[in-house]
């Protein structure tokens, strides 16, 4: 999501090396915990790939889920393999004029992006070619007003989930350097973080088009990376920094759980300003309830829960109905008045419903699924109605004539197939798949080229842009490619993905 849009067990240490640390001393808990982090996480890590391909073998009782699966890999592998043709080391491609553009200051975010699928979906010698691109070029030491959200999500995240599949250290070192030039942005007043910093100054700021506010969605989405960090190489800053911003947001969180889209970086208070699940709200709602399913649900991680569930009872309130045909769909606020329009972006919350639906009680849950389902099937028409069956940026509800696209461009976005994914996951109903394959479907007859995939300017007329968006590779094609792979290809009480798809690996705190 970008501000445009907005172990099972960990195994135990042989007995052998536990004795050899300190003869005729018995190591403590606390250090045996410590070192859990890294060499027990990292041993799992090495199991990972043999992991992964024996369960790609598994394809279940149906071999057109497999055949499904399959062309997702090869549409990857085009993607991949234009972006290295035209575009190698440029931070994305342009598909049209056949060429590199470096709209992320340079950093091969599409690289970065696509470390964790091409090893998802056993792209081996790509994924080599990825990490030795990684290993030798990637340069943190560019004088670039970064994002710290957008930095965070694709790089850090995929940094780190690079780390935790395949167990590779550069990875981990990469991660440190950048997340050690985007911490001053948390030297504010209110340890509230600004949005934007460069990345060999350390100066900090806001965007001037939100009047130095800082933005809800990207103030509470780099918890996951920056803990996930913390614990892979034990030092407390990172998690220390990122924390302190749910601490001060939840001194000021309402009874609703909804927070304004602005936040002061020096008082730390809302600002008065528009409520939504699209664009500039949305991942931080996510980010509570995934935060707390990275920290393995224990007590260290209960406030994430419980002010997880205070804004899906604000969601509810959102919550209205199309007329004719009853789609449910979630409004959004401008102080007391409701606005019945909806981003696609905001369709990631039929997934999160449905991933957080089984820690209430079983009458709640059941409740909390169908709205998952009823939210999931108003985003899947979406793209049912326009002439491409691609959906468009935001749509309008209005009364007797239920839903109509209003910015017609399509940039080739994940929500809705990550939706489906978690849909699929938790009711093991079929249909899911099939919605997902409508909408892969879709893409490879309106966005595909030979040089790789565009978004649509006009989903009616199929216009096309010029770009290959790097979460394409990451998210759209991991989410549709998992969706018809088999529950035990990174298995939900094992990892959590991040905003940008990325999976980190499950550690109790």
């Amino acid at each position: 999501m970008t501000y445009d849009k907005l172990r099972r067990r960990e195994r135990s240490q042989p007995a052998q090396k536990m004795a050899n640390v300190h003869r005729g001393k018995l190591l403590t808990l606390a250090l045996i915990v410590l070192l859990s982090v890294s060499d027990v996480a990292c041993g799992h890590r090495t199991s990972s790939r043999e992991q992964l391909e024996a369960n790609g073998k598994d394809v279940g009782d149906d071999p057109a889920t497999s055949v499904r699966r399959e062309k997702v890999k090869d549409a990857m592998l085009h993607a991949w393999t234009s972006y290295e043709k035209y575009a190698w080391g440029f931070d994305q491609l342009q598909p049209q004029t056949m060429n590199g553009v470096d709209s992320f200051g340079g950093l091969g975010v599409t690289i970065v992006d696509a470390l964790d699928t091409l090893f998802i979906m056993g792209l081996d010698e790509q994924f080599k070619r990825a990490r030795d691109w990684v290993a030798t070029s990637l340069n943190f030491n560019k004088n670039y007003n970064a994002s710290v959200f957008e930095t965070t999500i694709r790089m850090v995240g995929g940094l780190v989930s690079g780390y935790d599949l395949s167990g590779d250290k550069v990875f981990l070192e990469k991660a440190t350097d950048i997340a050690d030039r985007l911490l001053p942005a948390w030297n504010t007043p209110s340890g509230i973080n600004y949005n934007s910093i460069n990345l060999v100054t350390g100066h900090a700021h806001n965007y001037p088009s939100a009047n130095g506010n800082s933005i809800l969605a990207e103030v509470g989405t780099t918890q996951l990376e920056f803990i996930a960090l913390s614990q892979r190489t034990n030092q407390p800053k990172y998690q220390e920094k990122v924390e302190k911003v749910i601490e001060v947001l939840h001194k000021n969180f309402p009874a609703d759980g909804l927070l304004p889209v602005y936040i002061n970086p020096r008082t730390g208070k809302p600002s008065p300003s528009f409520i939504t699940f699209g664009a500039l709200g949305d991942s931080f709602y996510e980010y509570l309830l995934k935060v707390w399913i990275q920290g393995n649900k224990t007590q260290a991680v209960n406030v994430y829960r419980k002010m997880w569930e205070t804004s899906v009872s604000g969601l509810q309130s959102l919550v209205r109905k199309s007329t004719p045909s009853g789609y449910a769909y979630i409004c959004e606020k401008n102080r007391n008045t409701l606005i019945n329009q909806m981003n696609e972006l905001a369709c990631f919350a039929s997934g999160m419903l449905a991933l957080g639906s089984s820690g209430f009680d079983p009458q709640k849950a059941q409740m909390i699924l169908s709205l998952a389902e009823e939210i999931g099937k108003t985003c899947y028409n979406f793209y049912q109605i326009t002439n491409t069956k691609l959906a468009g940026e935001d749509y309008l509800f209005t009364a007797g004539k239920d839903m109509s696209a209003d910015s017609l461009y399509n940039l080739m976005r994940p929500e809705t197939v990550e939706s489906l994914f978690y849909l699929w996951r938790f009711t093991g109903n079929k249909m899911y798949q099939d919605w997902g394959w409508d909408i892969f479907k879709a893409f490879e007859k309106n966005s595909r080229l030979e040089t790789g995939y565009v978004g649509l300017t006009n989903v009616n007329t199929g216009a096309k842009d010029n770009l290959m968006q790097s979460f394409f590779l990451a998210e759209t094609l991991k989410y549709l490619y998992l969706l018809f792979s088999p529950t035990s290809v990174i298995p939900l009480d094992e990892w959590v993905f991040n905003t940008e798809a990325h999976p980190l690996k499950i550690v109790s705190r």
